[in-house]
């Protein structure tokens, strides 16, 4: 089973996404920036919810490298978000590269992790946000990113069995 769980922001994604799994031991990916209370409060306390309600038999991953974490995995794995992978690749490339190397620096990455897909021996659910209902937003940063997390969304739902929308808590598979 590969599910891709998409949704709005705080639309119930991650813990539907975490339903699936159940309390079974789970290789929890984390591949967002890690937390700093200082710099980001907001986030630390956004991931330190995450971490309080996943059961104990789960293990936690932080790594942009999900193609590996997938790969390496024996049993079931939770990927939560690949919003944030991309954020951490775009950090790593550069914002203000050329659009063209960001395109390339996703789209090898990507490949990546549809490969390991094909190759996961356990279920693997990857969590998204869906960027694409919005207005066009007035930064090129925020462009790149809805751009390029729509074509990340679009290659890894090729390679799963299911698609998943969250809305206001409810999900409807597509």
């Amino acid at each position: 089973m590969k599910v891709l769980v998409t949704g709005g922001v705080r639309s119930g994604k991650s813990d539907y996404a975490e339903r699936l799994l159940g309390e079974e031991p789970v290789r929890y990916v984390a591949p967002g920036p890690t937390p700093d209370d200082e710099a980001d409060p907001d986030w630390a306390a956004r991931v330190a919810a995450h971490r309080e309600r996943r059961p104990d038999s789960w293990t936690t991953v932080e790594t942009t490298d999900v193609a590996a974490a997938i790969r390496e995995s024996d049993g079931p794995v939770l990927v939560d978000c690949l919003g944030t992978w991309l954020t951490a690749l775009l950090d790593d490339a550069g914002w203000d590269a050329a659009r063209e190397t960001l395109e390339e620096t996703v789209a090898t990455a990507t490949d990546a992790v549809v490969a390991a897909l094909g190759e996961a021996v356990g279920p693997v659910v990857l969590v998204t946000n869906e960027v694409g209902f919005g207005i066009v937003p007035d930064h090129r940063s925020g462009r790149v990113f809805r751009d390029l997390l729509g074509v990340v969304n679009q290659r890894v739902a090729t390679a799963c069995d299911d698609v998943v929308l969250v809305v206001a808590g409810r999900a409807l598979r597509l």
